[in-house]
């Protein structure tokens, strides 16, 4: 077992050979007096720093040489914290558990820097630093951790970054104001708002609690009031009022309640007659279970590394007739296989999901309208993680299921006018599938700044399976009606976005559709939740 010297190693002064060892003569009374008052001075003549050091690092190199060949056995004596001066201390301690249970020198280097760590995720701490010393002097083998933090000095900060939004299902432009640590407790403290096209806009608010008295996991609530006009697509007009719980979060699984009110309006009264039985309020009461695994090296352009991800979602959580009830699940793997040239690399990936409404009669009853599946969107595949989303070439909503509008008489004569388009009603089974060809550019210039290209395919469809329509389902049917596109064009990556300038074919469409060739700009950022 390691003694207090290997980590605050000293000199020994009674390891010193005395300095009259080689004389044969007996000295008398008076020589044995002046040697033995020398003795005494040189006994208390302190070491120099040079032999201090070179002690030090001595007895550093023997501990580094015995850690690699075998664990270093020693007792976390104390553990003390300095610099909270807001802080709760036991906010603190909750990080340094790992530290507190090590039995080796090594697991306690491990356990320090993960707390570490831990402890600059909290973002209310400017610097971390832990010391490890030796114990007290009379307990061998023992250790004391001093951990000193230095408390932020920046209260309120604000950030801005582009995300793709599950729930508005495209990417917006979001801008929060965060407050730090106001109690003491660690609580983050936000307001953000967020818009993105199709005129979705999003107002929330939020606070979260790493470690709320004693709960292991961070306890997260955010109040949020959402709007989404889907009208040139879909004619219908989304708000949601509600409230947002995390019930647990960790690295790979995810617990969220939801709780909203929800009301869907046509104010163009063009709707088809699939959209129009579902205007009105709705309650939603659901929870949903997400499990993410992502081994990627990058989100934005990955080249080696596999992801999954998997969620379940439960809606209709309430006893009032209005609640929105329905089983919804989604399952998204992707997987990077560098390519040895040109730091090319070839992504692909595999999205699916299915969703039925539940309750008494639940096969006649159709799903929920923006529970449902949707395909399509100018952006990128490859940073949408989470379930099948969009395809290349395609505008949003632009594949599957479609109802004419309702007719609209006009007053100059007493005939019907044409339909005026078609509605994307959405479907209950969705899969889709792409693979992406990425490398870089010959121009150092360009490869410097990220700038690469890349070339793709895509595909996907989308099929409904409520109000009995499961019967009539053809696995080969579905296949068959796939919709396709290839593709190729240059990336521009930045902090907060990826923008694309790309060529687009559609290889197979149908009728109303929304593919089309062509050039266009899109921009994509990373999921967020």
């Amino acid at each position: 077992m390691a003694d207090s010297e290997t980590l605050n190693p000293k000199i020994d002064p009674e390891d010193q050979p005395p300095s009259n060892v080689n004389d044969p003569e007996e000295p008398d009374d008076d020589e044995f007096e002046e040697d033995e008052d020398a003795a005494d001075d040189d006994d208390e003549a302190p070491p120099s720093k040079e032999q201090e050091l070179r002690s030090a690092r001595a007895k550093t190199e023997g501990l580094v040489q015995r850690m690699m060949k075998e664990p270093v056995e020693i007792r976390v004596h104390d553990v003390l914290i300095k610099g909270n001066t807001k802080t709760k201390e036991y906010l603190i301690e909750a990080e340094l558990e790992g530290i507190k249970k090590a039995t080796t020198m090594q697991e306690l280097l491990e356990a320090s820097t993960l707390a570490n760590a831990k402890l600059k995720e909290l973002e209310i701490f400017d610097s971390v630093r832990i010391t490890l010393d030796a114990g007290p002097p009379e307990l061998p083998g023992t250790a004391n951790v001093i951990v000193e933090v230095a408390e932020t000095e920046s209260v309120i900060t604000g950030e801005m970054g582009c995300y793709s939004k599950p729930k508005a299902r495209s990417w917006t432009l979001e801008s929060s104001l965060k407050l730090k640590n106001i109690f003491g407790y660690g609580d983050l403290w936000d307001c953000s708002v967020a818009y993105g096209p199709n005129q979705t806009s999003e107002l929330s608010a939020g606070v979260i609690l790493p470690r709320f008295k004693g709960f292991v996991n961070p306890l997260k609530a955010r109040a949020f009031l959402l709007s989404q006009d889907w009208l040139e697509f879909s004619s219908y007009k989304e708000r949601i009022a509600g409230l947002s719980l995390t019930l647990f979060s960790t690295r790979h699984h995810d617990m969220v309640y939801n709780l909203g009110w929800r009301t869907l309006t046509d104010q163009s009264q063009m709707a088809s007659k699939s959209i129009r039985r579902q205007l009105g309020h709705g309650l939603l009461s659901s929870l949903k279970y997400t499990f993410t695994l992502d081994r990627r090296n990058s989100q934005l352009r990955p080249t080696r590394g596999y992801s999954f991800v998997s969620s379940t979602h439960v809606g209709g959580l309430a006893p009032d007739s209005r609640s929105v009830r329905f089983l919804r699940q989604e399952l998204d793997f992707r997987y990077a296989v560098p390519l040895g040239f040109y730091n090319a690399a070839l992504n692909f990936g595999v999205s699916g999901g299915v969703i039925f409404p539940w309750g008494n009669g639940f096969l006649n009853k159709p799903t929920s309208l923006p529970e449902r599946f949707f395909l399509g969107g100018d952006f990128s595949p490859l940073c949408t993680l989470g379930g099948p989303s969009t395809v290349w070439g395609f505008k949003t909503r632009g594949i599957g299921p479609t109802e004419p509008r309702r007719h609209v008489r006009d007053n100059s004569n007493d005939e019907n006018s044409e339909s005026s388009g078609y509605d994307f009603v959405g479907g209950d089974l969705a899969v889709s599938a792409f693979a992406d060809i990425s490398f870089d550019l010959p121009l150092r210039w360009l490869r410097e700044r990220g700038v690469h290209g890349h070339v793709f395919a895509g595909t996907g469809n989308v099929a409904k399976l409520s109000e009995n329509e499961f019967k009539n389902f053809s696995f080969q049917r579905f296949m068959e009606s796939f919709r396709s596109s290839v593709g190729a064009g240059i990336v521009i990556p930045t902090k907060i976005f990826r923008l694309e300038c790309n060529y687009y074919y559609i290889l197979k469409q149908f009728e109303h559709d929304g593919g089309k060739a062509g050039f266009r700009f899109s921009i994509s950022a990373p999921s967020s939740s």
